[in-house]
């Protein structure tokens, strides 16, 4: 069970945090990647779909409008907040077909072979054991279905991110990160072994270099609050986080950042 680990359960408390910024227009990327993962399926009316790590339905949500009133996607995430964020999209959408569900995904109850396409978007990398998890998703995939992982690429966020971790290391040392868990699988390379590891043999990865705009000085801050940066920010006093907010928001002003990396790799298997 992936959820009792504590990397897993970290990231949970983070991104249960972070939906009250999650969906701000500062982090468009995530509907930006979620789609472009959905688009690579070709998915067709009447699909059933698996979403693990589902956010608030980046992914999910055009995958739901692809398989129609007739398909299904069942979308998963540890973060209650993120899935009631997707269950409020899902209501105004109209999308009867979508439903998001508060859970570990290892423990669904559903049996092998029940998905024509499984999707996890900027998750794998949160598993302790990820061919381990690669193993699971693989197994609910029916012939002739599909598999699709997105992650972060090298350098991503970039140059904000040395900021970030520039200011919390002024402020709390001990807090100071150079490694991020994407970092493990952030070549095609990187990915493709690691799903073959769990079992997938035929996986095709590609990179796509990117970069996201910053409308304004203020998004990288409404950024870090969004994602995983903010279970850095949870551990904060109240005057430290003052104190790192003041030094991001000064020092990417003071450098003149006005768009930052998103470099990511797509990963799709077909079962044979």
């Amino acid at each position: 069970m992936f959820s009792s680990n504590p990397v897993t359960a970290r990231a949970r408390a983070t991104y249960h945090a972070a939906a009250d910024c999650y969906d701000l227009p500062a982090l468009s990327f995530w509907g930006r990647f979620g789609r472009a993962t959905v688009a690579r399926l070709g998915l067709k009316d009447g699909q059933r779909v698996l979403d693990v790590c589902c956010g608030s339905g980046a992914s999910a949500v055009p995958a739901a409008e692809a398989v129609g009133a007739g398909g299904r996607v069942l979308a998963v995430d540890l973060a209650l907040g993120l899935v009631e964020l997707g269950k409020a999209k899902a209501a105004s959408r109209g999308l009867a077909q979508l439903e998001f569900r508060v859970g570990d995904f290892t423990e669904l109850p559903a049996e092998a072979g029940s998905f024509d396409a499984v999707v996890c978007v900027f998750g794998i990398f949160f598993l302790p054991d990820m061919p381990a998890a690669v193993r699971a998703l693989w197994r609910w995939v029916r012939p002739g279905g599909q598999l699709a992982l997105t992650t972060w690429g090298p350098r991503v966020f970039e140059p904000a991110n040395a900021i970030f971790w520039e200011a919390v290391r002024e402020v709390r040392p001990e807090l100071h990160k150079d490694f991020n868990p994407w970092d493990r699988i952030a070549t095609p390379a990187a990915v493709t072994a690691m799903m073959r590891e769990g079992g997938v043999e035929e996986v095709r990865a590609e990179a796509e270099a990117g970069t996201h705009v910053l409308a304004a000085p203020q998004d990288w801050w409404s950024i870090v609050m969004g994602s995983g940066y903010r279970g850095t920010i949870e551990m904060l006093t109240e005057a430290e986080r003052q104190l790192v907010e003041a030094r991001v928001r000064a020092e990417v002003v003071r450098r003149k950042v006005e768009a930052i990396e998103t470099n990511v790799v797509y990963a799709r298997a077909v079962k044979r």
